[in-house]
């Protein structure tokens, strides 16, 4: 435990000293989150709500949407394919933690220092130009809280899990972005999974990705009930425990037939 803190800790550090990519993430992902909420305020057109959400709810939604994106890594995550194919994977495998401890460390710490200076930070800009809708009861904020943990837990099993590929494709990069792609697609990044035609969204609900990101707003934004929440809750530790799972057993598999340096 204490070697995955420290990790965690560097981590933080590291990604905290990153300052020119963290303000230049902010800016592209705050003039995005605005262009988003603009094309929603055209499609309620007055409308008092849609699907479940308000203009406010909606609007929230963006936001919210866009301050994680930092915190899951929504558009790709290959650091581990990248010390596949550098041979450094070598060093990783000797290290005191098994592999896949220690790169949830090290995203840990990433995912922690993203959530406080991009993902708050973008939610306090929006808040400057349109008024947000928040939860109010404290149990709410509890649930809201534990489904954020899940959602990196159950999205980083998911990166690790597509990494694992370059472990037998030369160059698994194009591949593990059309999953990434699919993966964003059905989360409800582009835009709540309600919005979509029943079978999208009933398709989506068949995989993981609902819980990265459309499950914790929704719970935020009080649209799940306080007994669909906690549903919610277990079916996302379910998920993350079945991608650990299963991405063990593909390591595992991978390392034995692991070839560096013709050794």
């Amino acid at each position: 435990m204490r070697i995955f803190v420290e990790l965690a800790r560097r981590s933080f550090r590291r990604q905290i000293n990153y300052r020119a990519a963290t303000i230049a993430g902010l800016a592209t992902n705050f003039a995005f989150g605005l262009l988003r909420a603009v094309l929603l305020i055209a499609l309620y057109n007055q409308r008092p709500e849609m699907a479940g959400f308000t203009l406010q709810a909606a609007i929230t939604f963006t936001a919210l949407s866009q301050a994680s994106i930092g915190y899951l890594s929504l558009f790709g995550w290959f650091d581990l394919m990248n010390q596949v194919y550098t041979g450094d994977i070598a060093s990783d495998l000797l290290k005191p933690l098994d592999l896949f401890r220690f790169w949830l460390a090290k995203d840990f710490g990433r995912a922690a220092a993203a959530f406080l200076t991009r993902g708050i930070t973008i939610v306090l800009a929006y808040e400057l130009i349109v008024d947000l809708a928040y939860p109010y009861d404290p149990q709410q904020w509890a649930l809201v809280g534990f489904s954020l943990i899940f959602a990196w837990l159950v999205n980083f099993s998911w990166c690790f899990l597509i990494n694992l590929a370059s472990f037998w494709i030369p160059n698994a990069l194009g591949f593990s972005r059309f999953f990434f792609l699919v993966a964003t697609f059905f989360s409800g990044m582009l835009m709540p999974l309600r919005f979509y035609p029943q079978w999208v969204s009933n398709l989506a609900y068949l995989s993981p990705f609902p819980h990265i990101l459309n499950t914790p707003v929704e719970i935020y934004l009080g649209i799940l009930s306080i007994p669909e929440a906690i549903s919610a809750l277990l079916l996302q530790a379910a998920w993350a425990a079945v991608l650990i799972v299963f991405g063990q057993l593909i390591l595992k598999s991978g390392v034995r037939r692991l070839v560096i340096q013709g050794g």
